[in-house]
């Protein structure tokens, strides 16, 4: 069979796979773009995924056409839709790497919220939620009124990283009931780990992820606050897609670990930042480096630099490097985050640091 019979039973196949949502097939419904199969029988086309558009829907157009006799695999482009945030343009339209856009008001939900910013990263098991906790805290402690969303709906650590174990109360008159976010160390916490069993996994797919979220934007008495930290889950998956389409995000801290393994999923999801639109803040390296208890010398364990020179890559402030320092796990562990417990520390003083730089940024926002 030569390469324009196999593209015709490619587009064949892909025409039976019925979207869930519209009822039309993936070609008639515009998902399926440029399709091509190579000498080597490895088909290629771009997908794009709609927000609304189920988290396994690719994975089926894969399975389906690497199926097919005569195909040997499938490359896909999977393609986000260029979005405009909530009542158009917004803080994110247009920028530029390092320019710093005209304040706009939070249409909608958070309205009262000055700043929102997202802690994200390529992978998991980087420190990012370690990071977002330390930058709330941070914050709390110069005097900012600070919210922390635990967007891990999967990994929900914050509330064992602030030590609040218990649930949350509902307020307001009947109709119109809102969830009242806990608080530790002057900073107000919502997470799905408040309102599961200490035990219980959180089992759901993209939708439903997204219907959960969107009740901690839009259901939860945030109050006033000068800035809202969200803690992501790890990749590019629909908890980024359905926050940067619900509010409009002042931009995005990215967590890496120095090696490659890791610096190369956060260049990933800088891209996808940037493709909907939303300003990086920076790249922060954490674990850079370990200073020997007994020698004093530093070991690099994950290697060294590899943070800041993705920063320079990718023209993105680099916002500093946080050490292994078992004084991080301890404060993890016990509930007060480390530039709290440990503020003279290598991490703690390093974490201040960059909170202290993400505090600078936003302030700018508004000047």
């Amino acid at each position: 069979m030569n390469t324009d019979d196999l593209r015709r039973s490619v587009m064949a196949a892909l025409a039976k796979i019925t979207h869930p949502g519209s009822g039309l097939d993936l070609v008639a419904g515009g998902h399926v773009q440029n399709v091509a199969v190579d000498e080597d029988g490895v088909a290629r086309f771009q997908f794009l995924l709609r927000p609304e558009d189920p988290s396994d829907l690719v994975k089926e157009a894969r399975g389906t056409v690497e199926a097919l006799p005569g195909i040997k695999g499938a490359k896909i482009n999977v393609q986000l839709p260029q979005m405009q945030p909530p009542g158009g343009g917004g803080r994110r339209g247009g920028l530029k790497p390092g320019s710093v856009p005209a304040p706009t008001p939070k249409p909608g939900i958070l309205k009262n919220v000055r700043h929102v910013i997202a802690v994200s990263s390529g992978k998991g098991g980087v420190g990012k939620s370690m990071v977002a906790a330390n930058l709330a805290a941070a914050f709390a402690k110069g005097g900012q009124r600070v919210g922390l969303l635990d967007a891990d709906i999967y990994g929900p650590n914050i509330p064992l990283m602030f030590g609040v174990s218990r649930r949350p109360s509902v307020v307001g008159e009947k109709g119109k009931e809102m969830i009242e976010p806990l608080e530790a160390h002057g900073v107000r916490l919502m997470s799905l780990g408040f309102l599961l069993d200490k035990e219980q996994p959180a089992i759901m797919r993209g939708p439903l992820i997204s219907g959960v979220l969107k009740q901690f934007l839009e259901q939860v008495a945030w109050g006033p606050l000068d800035v809202m930290v969200v803690d992501m889950p790890p990749g590019t998956g629909d908890a980024q897609l359905s926050l940067v389409q619900s509010i409009d995000l002042d931009g995005a801290v990215m967590v890496t670990t120095p090696q490659e393994v890791s610096t190369g999923d956060v260049r990933r999801g800088i891209k996808m930042f940037e493709r909907v639109n939303t300003r990086v803040l920076g790249i922060v390296e954490n674990m850079s480096g370990l200073v020997c208890p007994h020698c004093s010398e530093p070991i690099d364990v994950f290697g060294s630099g590899g943070g800041e020179a993705l920063a320079t890559e990718m023209k993105v402030p680099f916002l500093g490097r946080v050490p292994l320092d078992p004084a991080v796990r301890q404060a993890g562990d016990a509930g007060t985050p480390s530039v709290l417990s440990a503020p003279t520390s290598g991490a703690g003083a390093a974490l201040d640091q960059i909170a202290e730089k993400v505090r600078h940024t936003l302030a700018a926002l508004v000047g």
